[in-house]
């Protein structure tokens, strides 16, 4: 496994799920577009206070940088929802899980009426 190669296409896919282009996320990490662009093909050896720059831009817990291990349509739909999401407060978050919860519950209820 290339580390940083991993790392930069896990933000290549952080950030198209939050439609961002390059330069809008090397904006609201204060860094250059050009440097964003070295992340993402994994050329740059990049510190640890610049990914704290780009987790804190994603608003994202800082073990999302590191979820490479799926790359399925699974994961880039829960990435689409967890960015959604991360800019709401945690009253908001707490509404969106119990609606979800009442959600699932309902849809495990069809399944269940489906296969009797």
């Amino acid at each position: 496994m290339n580390l940083p190669e991993s790392v930069g296409n896990r933000i290549r896919e952080l950030r198209k799920a939050k439609g961002w282009t390059q330069e809008q996320l090397a904006e609201a990490a204060s860094l250059h577009y050009s440097y964003i662009g070295g992340v993402e093909r994994g050329d740059r050896n990049i510190s640890l206070e610049t990914l704290e720059k780009i987790i804190a831009a994603f608003q994202v817990p800082a073990i999302e940088i590191f979820r490479f291990e799926d790359e399925s349509d699974r994961r880039k739909v829960l990435d689409e929802h967890m960015i959604l999401i991360s800019d709401r407060s945690i009253e908001e978050i707490v509404a969106l899980t119990k609606i979800n919860r009442e959600v699932i519950v309902t849809l495990d209820i069809s399944g269940r009426k489906d296969t009797n």
